[in-house]
């Protein structure tokens, strides 16, 4: 098994990286904290703490291996003990590590199941179930979490704004950012749908 691996990084493509090794290049898929760290880093060599895994169904013979990869070895084991909750499976997993995994662990050992339904695809009730699972079992990784950024802790009114823009083809970086600036200038506002439109109008450039 690939445990680590340098680099140069050489593409940014959603939710994986192509990493040159030698004459090899690798495809690693990546949870949106990485991406959103490395995204200034391509050209440069990187080390990446890797794991693999197989996806597809077992009885179909079809399995493809995957590699993952994480910043340090402490956010891999993270990772796994992540995935170990019932009902969140690898790819899920990627697709709703959207904050640094400190902030998620602390959210986790602090109950604060509003924090956790800011994650990508993550409603009220899986919050409560990584809750309930996890909690006294993540302090570790806790350490160093930075405070709650209005960009990635978002209210409930908030992450339903973000989960209707993505569903209308908007990329989730970016209307994240939209939804904080929106919300910064409009504090009065409360509710999805007074904070779509206002998002649209930030991005066509028109002052709201």
């Amino acid at each position: 098994m690939i445990a680590r691996l340098e680099g140069k990084l050489v593409r940014l493509e959603g939710d994986s990286a192509l990493v040159q090794v030698g004459a090899v290049g690798y495809e690693v898929l990546l949870p949106g904290y990485c991406v959103n760290v490395l995204s200034g880093k391509i050209g440069s060599d990187i080390t990446l703490c890797t794991m693999e895994y197989y996806e597809g169904t077992p009885g179909g013979g079809n399995l493809i291996p995957r590699m993952v990869g994480f910043l340090s070895d402490g956010e891999r084991d993270f990772f796994r003990r992540f995935t170990s909750v019932k009902g969140i499976g690898t790819r899920k997993a990627l697709r709703s590590m959207n904050m640094p995994i400190a902030n998620i662990a602390a959210a986790i050992e602090n109950s604060d199941d509003k924090m956790l339904m800011a994650l990508d695809g993550v409603g009220k009730r899986m919050a409560q179930q990584i809750i309930a699972e996890l909690k006294g079992k993540v302090g570790s990784f806790a350490i160093g979490a930075g405070p709650a950024r209005a960009e990635a802790v978002f209210a409930p009114y908030q992450a339903e704004t973000l989960e209707i823009l993505i569903a209308w083809g908007e990329k989730r970086n970016e209307a994240m950012e939209l939804i904080g600036l929106a919300s910064k200038k409009h504090p009065d506002v409360k509710s999805a749908e007074e904070l779509v439109p206002l998002v649209y109008r930030l991005k066509q450039g028109i002052e709201v």
